[in-house]
């Protein structure tokens, strides 16, 4: 049995049209030991030709590309002999693709929107998987090898908060450069005040936003939200 500290990195390609998404997987994959990101393609012909150039062992794919769906890329990159697996990187409505994605290699997919807990979650599962087929050989040592995908639910959301709501928040707060009150994201999103609070106090506790008073009126200050790039630590 090889060492783990002999394997190579699994190598990991990128695929995610929003740079500045893109940019927190590349660094996401590199926090995790045992891969490496060798490089990020924006469109489904970006990362043709980056298959075309480099060995590449694993997709961090997103399904939505401008150019082309992500099992459709999937597909067209089977036809053309190349075997990297997938990770799917979706949306709740997208589920039922997914798993009809099994046979063109998408072994797990990340709900969007995710932290680097969950993505190293995916990763180090995937590894243990990469590692077993590797050395598999008969049914017991395949089947084995499959079980280690199966990965438990994704953690619960916090009671009375959910998925697509969720995700709405998240895209008002990253489209707001100066960040936004609770009242303001209240708005954008169509709930309460006191409900975008929870979702924003949420994203905060994972790590994904941070908040700073916001002085100047009489009384206490209220509470700015900003999204945290992707090199921000995770709690």
């Amino acid at each position: 049995m090889t060492d783990d500290a002999e394997r190579e990195p699994i190598r990991v390609l990128v695929v995610e049209d929003d740079p500045v998404a893109a940019d927190a997987h590349v660094m996401y994959v590199g926090r995790v030991p045992g891969f490496v990101a060798v490089g990020k393609a924006h469109t489904g012909a970006e990362a043709r030709r980056a298959l075309e150039r480099m060995p590449v062992d694993l997709l961090l794919l997103d399904l939505h590309l401008p150019d082309v769906h992500g099992l459709q890329l999937a597909r067209s990159l089977r036809a053309a002999g190349h075997h990297a697996d997938v990770i799917a990187v979706t949306s709740a409505r997208d589920l039922a693709v997914v798993r009809e994605g099994v046979s063109l290699g998408v072994v797990q997919y990340v709900l969007k929107p995710f932290t680097f807990a969950t993505l190293r979650d995916r990763l180090v599962r995937y590894a243990e998987f990469h590692a077993a087929v590797g050395e598999a050989g008969g049914q017991d040592e395949v089947d084995r090898a499959l079980a280690v995908l199966r990965a438990p639910s994704p953690a619960a959301l916090p009671k009375g908060l959910s998925g697509p709501t969720l995700e709405r928040v998240t895209g008002a707060l990253r489209t707001a450069d100066e960040g936004l009150t609770a009242a303001g994201v209240a708005e954008a999103v169509g709930i309460s005040r006191i409900t975008a609070r929870r979702y924003l106090e949420h994203l905060v506790d994972t790590g994904r936003a941070a908040r700073r008073p916001l002085y100047g009126q009489v009384g206490r200050p209220e509470l700015v939200y900003r999204w945290v790039p992707g090199d921000a630590p995770v709690r």
